[in-house]
């Protein structure tokens, strides 16, 4: 009856601060902490960090990752372990810090088949000096558009399509219709897709077949 009234549940135990090293690194260091003597103290704290770098070997000895075995130490501690620590403690405030947003792009462009990108590289064009150099990257940049919106609309489209579009997202300054040349032809388009997508799919199939037993 008293192994019964003994018994730990989880539910009961106060919470780890880091589970990943489980419950019995957090007792080694909460003895830690109640050491007294600051010299028995200090080679506990060192004995605790010589186990912890053993569950990776292969990067105990490296700089940057002794200084996180560290302040991982003294977050299992709530930071109340006084030793002396090889590195600057991380102080709890700054470790709660939230770290700055990031800035994500937030313009909702007209086309969003075409992507960020195709924009990025359209005001690239528009500062070149016109040559041939500028004209083969407009070409380009229209073949990638043509690329993009048959990837949207699984269908074909007209060159002219494509001319208008990129008329407007240059403001005017590209105008490729005039010139009466013609874009990669849709069907080379489709069919180099359909070419991949079947060539993945045999080769998963090749997969499937080669560790299927043979009677």
């Amino acid at each position: 009856m008293n192994l019964v009234d003994n018994l730990e549940y989880n539910t009961e135990r106060p919470p780890l601060h880091i589970p990943e090293y489980g419950r019995h690194f957090q007792k080694m260091v909460d003895h830690a902490v109640s050491i007294e003597n600051r010299e028995e103290r200090n080679k506990v704290a060192k004995a605790i960090i010589s186990v912890m770098g053993n569950l990776q070997p292969h990067l105990r000895d490296v700089p940057d990752f002794q200084h996180k075995l560290w302040d991982q130490l003294f977050i299992m501690s709530n930071f109340k372990l006084d030793v002396d620590s090889p590195f600057p403690i991380t102080s709890k405030e700054v470790l709660q810090q939230r770290p700055e947003p990031l800035e994500y792009p937030q313009n909702h462009p007209k086309y969003r088949f075409y992507g960020n990108n195709i924009k990025r590289m359209i005001d690239v064009a528009i500062k070149w000096e016109k040559g041939d150099m500028r004209d083969g990257l407009e070409y380009a940049i229209a073949n990638h558009m043509k690329k993009c919106y048959l990837n949207w609309n699984k269908d074909s489209v007209e060159d002219a399509v494509i001319f208008d579009h990129l008329k407007e997202l240059s403001d005017g300054q590209i105008d490729l219709a005039p010139d009466g040349e013609s874009l990669t032809d849709s069907g080379q388009f489709l069919k180099n897709k359909n070419y991949k997508s079947n060539r993945s799919g045999g080769k998963k199939s090749q997969k499937g077949h080669r560790n299927k037993k043979r009677y």
